[in-house]
């Protein structure tokens, strides 16, 4: 793994007497395929019905054309995963529909429950089976135990009891539900759609189905929609608590799409910011700048605009490459890197190049791509890194590697620099990362706390 995996991506939309809102979703999802490649689902309620397909695969390979002409629906729930190779099978897609006394709901998740083995032993203990190890069949499994004839009441009831970084969604028969973990670790949206709403992970869904975005949850918020009306319900109880915010600052560093605004945080502008922040704090002098393609770019124009240096496009990324290569023999393996990012040799031989991008995990296609620049006859390559060296494993719904696989976490940066053949590196600063977002760590200031646990090793949440 070369970057952090974002596990969930979730589009949820109700319209009033439209049946064709699976449609909606399909573009939805599409929007947010970035946030999982490995499954995908879709559930649909109709006359107090709810159906689901679901399997394995990329969006426009799972729901092809015959699966949405049969998925039809006024409101539907949509997800897309990435998970661990070993929940790389059908029965561990979402949304998750499950039948209890009250019906039937379909539960779509983002996030990771830092108490859901307590609770899952727990509900055992009592008699529940169940069919994965997924949070989300341990969320589906608590609202069906606390919902008495109140949706909103069973949200609330469960989140007293769930600890840990998420977003779920829940359709009933006649509603559907969005909520967000008191901290805001992970993120969630409201938006409009031709007098309907919709719910997100993140706002491009919604231009991704011609909608508008409307606001973000707040931390702790659980949205009813219901016959086009919206309910709101507040978990947190501000006369006794304190509210604050931890969102995960690694969603404004890669894993979200830059024309998405999270917590009202332009995330373009964040990178651009950070990267101009980067060049004030590491400067080299260098001929020219170039990003890595494509989630280092905001970050390479920005650095670009604060070093006062040319932005060049001098790597090309092969966008034809998709989940599924492989590289079975030894030189495709060593070339593997190249095929993918191939450096323009009339634009970095003889230069001087100062190379951004988001973050390094194991390092080994950084190595790749600086060797490869440096085959093509530039002088020097300066390497600068748009957030704090990785060190620790995130606990709140992200894929993370072993912690000894982290370059950073056994190595100092003169050692990594040595490590990946560049002529100097340097990371952005946590203090500078946060001044980009205008915020701090874990804060009690609404809106500017942010979780930085994989940097400095210190979490918003007890992950014992």
């Amino acid at each position: 793994m070369e970057k952090f995996k974002d596990e969930c991506g979730i589009v949820a939309v109700s319209m009033k007497n439209h049946i064709d809102v699976a449609e909606l979703v399909f573009f939805g999802l599409s929007g947010l395929q970035h946030r999982g490649q490995q499954s995908v689902g879709l559930a649909v309620a109709s006359g107090g019905v709810i159906s689901c397909y679901k399997d394995t695969g990329l969006v426009t390979e799972v729901l092809d054309e015959k699966i949405l002409t049969l998925l039809k629906g006024d409101m539907a729930l949509g997800h897309v995963k990435y998970g661990p190779e070993t929940e790389s099978f059908q029965i561990f897609a979402q949304p998750l529909v499950i039948n209890y006394k009250n019906g039937s709901i379909a539960v779509a998740f983002n996030g990771a429950l830092t108490n859901g083995k307590a609770l899952r032993g727990q509900m055992e203990d009592n008699g529940v089976i169940f069919s994965t190890k997924t949070d989300c069949e341990v969320v589906a499994a608590l609202v069906a135990r606390h919902d008495k004839g109140d949706i909103g009441v069973a949200l609330k009831e469960m989140m007293k009891e769930v600890k840990g970084g998420y977003a779920v969604g829940v359709m009933t028969q006649d509603a559907i539900i969005g909520a967000r973990d008191p901290l805001g670790i992970r993120p969630l949206a409201l938006g409009k759609i031709n007098g309907g709403y919709a719910l997100a992970s993140e706002s491009c869904a919604f231009d991704m189905m011609e909608g508008d975005f409307v606001r973000d949850i707040k931390p702790g918020e659980i949205v009813i929609i219901k016959n086009d009306d919206l309910h709101s319900i507040n978990t947190i109880d501000t006369a006794t608590t304190t509210p604050k915010r931890a969102m995960c600052s690694f969603e404004y560093v890669y894993f979200a799409r830059p024309d998405s605004i999270i917590d009202g945080k332009d995330v373009y502008k964040v990178r651009e910011t950070a990267g101009k922040t980067l060049a004030m704090e590491s400067p080299a002098n260098a001929d020219i700048v170039l990003g890595v393609p494509d989630s280092g770019t905001p970050a390479a124009i920005g650095y670009s605009l604060g070093a006062g240096i040319p932005f060049r496009q001098g790597l090309i990324k092969n966008k034809y490459i998709g989940r599924t290569f492989i590289q079975p023999t030894k030189l495709q393996r060593e070339i593997g890197v190249r095929i993918k990012l191939n450096p323009i040799k009339s634009i970095v031989e003889g230069k001087s190049v100062v190379l951004v991008d988001d973050s390094i995990v194991r390092g080994t296609t950084m190595r790749k791509i600086i060797s490869s620049i440096k085959g093509v006859g530039a002088k020097e390559v300066h390497l600068r890194i748009c957030s704090p060296p990785i060190r620790y494993s995130c606990f709140f719904g992200v894929d993370t590697p072993d912690i000894k696989d982290f370059i950073a976490s056994d190595h100092t940066i003169d050692e990594i620099r040595d490590e990946l053949g560049a002529d100097s590196l340097a990371f952005i600063s946590t203090e500078g990362l946060l001044s980009s977002l205008g915020g701090s760590a874990s804060s009690s200031i609404e809106g500017t706390g942010y979780c930085t646990g994989c940097f400095c090793g210190s979490y918003p949440l007890d992950v014992d």
